[in-house]
């Protein structure tokens, strides 16, 4: 048995146990990896995970007891195995099905027969598998197809039709590219492409952001370029929040949704280091890492601090130039990078975001000078979550108008989805 293929499987099955965030529980156990297998590490854990209700519904097909339930080491195994199966050509299917089989030999003792035989019997006969009827239930069909939540195809069918809706939910199946943000207090964008080039990086410009540039290879993170504080790893999308709010030097800026801290650092190179930024959010422990990033980037002007944003600041009534409300939200704009979103299985949390969404942000408002900006942005794109609280919170306070509303779409510009509302303060 290869540690690759074992190390997928303690990722995924984590995430299946323990509900772990996919990203957080593939960097902890990826470390023991050969440099040259973190990349199939990584295809093989977020391919299961991206197509969690097809591969399902495959070994469904083959269970002779249709109620007959999997423990997670089960499921696990036969995920990864259908996934090789389905999707990886490269791998040649003895090798995908021997080492699906060793696998279950350690972790699923008695069971590795079964596993074999449903691996074996998709081989035969996967021709046989059909998806539910489009012209039945469409939404049913595009559930299983692409892997997302039922009620989540629904809300996208509604709003955006057919034909969008399918392009949306292809494109959060897609790997996304990784989008860096030079730090300008410290390096030039083209001096740290030459110098990314020069260690053997592939390196593109940016699509959306004219800061961005994105990368290809592996270790990004480990380079000494990043350790000292020469750039940042930030979606082009985040990027464009920041390149909309325009923040200048010598500025008093309020971030009351601020971590993990990503457009925070990017507000503060842009304001050159020269100015105050606040900080805030509800987790501590987000906070710290975010004063800890700003170190490496040697960014001073930034004051953190835990705070509830839907109460009111009434010290800060009136006093920022700009206010950044990057609101909590159902994150569906970003499954391409955290795929366990797309089977979130309360929707109606929903009903919850958008009343809180619109707290904060009416509560933010009051910290904004006249004259000033108030930034709305989320990671969604579904319009409760944004053009609703944008349109409520102006019919509530005529005093600011609309400057700039964009909505970014992964299957559009190639980024994360996002909305962002520039409103100005008469």
């Amino acid at each position: 048995m290869d540690d690759a293929r074992k190390t997928a499987y303690l990722v995924l099955l984590d995430i299946e146990k323990n509900k772990a965030y996919s990203n957080l529980a593939l960097n902890h156990y990826i470390s023991v990896v050969k440099p040259n297998s973190k990349a199939f590490v990584r295809r093989l854990v977020y391919g299961v995970l991206e197509n969690l209700i097809l591969l399902d519904y495959i070994i469904q097909h083959y269970l002779k007891d249709p109620s007959h339930k999997l423990d997670a080491s089960d499921r696990t195994i036969l995920r990864m195995g259908l996934y090789q199966l389905a999707f990886m050509d490269s791998i040649p299917s003895y090798a995908a099905v021997t080492e699906t089989v060793n696998l279950a030999k350690r972790y699923c003792k008695g069971r590795e027969g079964f596993v074999n035989a449903i691996l074996r019997n998709y081989l035969r006969t996967k021709d046989e598998i059909s998806l539910p009827s489009r012209e039945t239930d469409e939404a049913a069909y595009l559930s299983v197809k692409y892997s997302y939540a039922p009620w989540i195809v629904k809300m996208w069918l509604e709003e955006y039709g057919s034909k969008f809706t399918e392009d949306l939910l292809a494109a959060g199946n897609k790997t996304p590219e990784v989008a860096i943000r030079p730090n300008l207090l410290k390096i030039s964008r083209r001096e740290l492409k030459r110098s990314l080039e020069e260690k053997g990086y592939e390196v593109h410009d940016g699509r959306m952001s004219n800061i961005a540039l994105r990368v290809k290879g592996e270790d990004l993170l480990d380079t000494s370029l990043y350790n000292n504080g020469m750039f940042s790893v930030q979606d082009e999308s985040s990027m464009v929040v920041v390149d909309v709010l325009d923040p200048q030097p010598n500025e008093f800026i309020a971030d009351v949704c601020a971590a993990p801290g990503g457009k925070t650092m990017y507000i503060a190179e842009r304001m050159e280091n020269r100015g105050r930024i606040i900080a805030r959010d509800v987790y501590k422990k987000k906070l710290d890492l975010l004063h800890k990033d700003a170190g490496r980037l040697g960014i001073s002007i930034i004051e953190t601090g835990t705070w509830d944003a839907t109460k009111m600041d009434s010290e800060l009534e009136e006093k920022a130039d700009r206010v950044l409300v990057d609101a909590p939200c159902s994150g569906l704009g970003i499954v391409r990078r955290k795929p366990e979103i797309k089977y979130k299985k309360w929707e109606g949390d929903l009903e919850g975001l958008p009343e809180m969404q619109l707290r904060i942000l009416t509560t933010s408002s009051r910290y904004v000078k006249p004259g000033g900006i108030l930034l709305y942005s989320t990671c969604t794109i579904n319009k409760a979550e944004n053009q609703d609280i944008t349109m409520t919170f102006l019919k509530e306070n005529p005093q600011f108008v609309i400057e700039e509303s964009i909505q970014l779409f992964p299957n559009i510009t190639d980024t994360d989805g996002f909305y962002i509302c520039k409103m100005r303060r008469r």
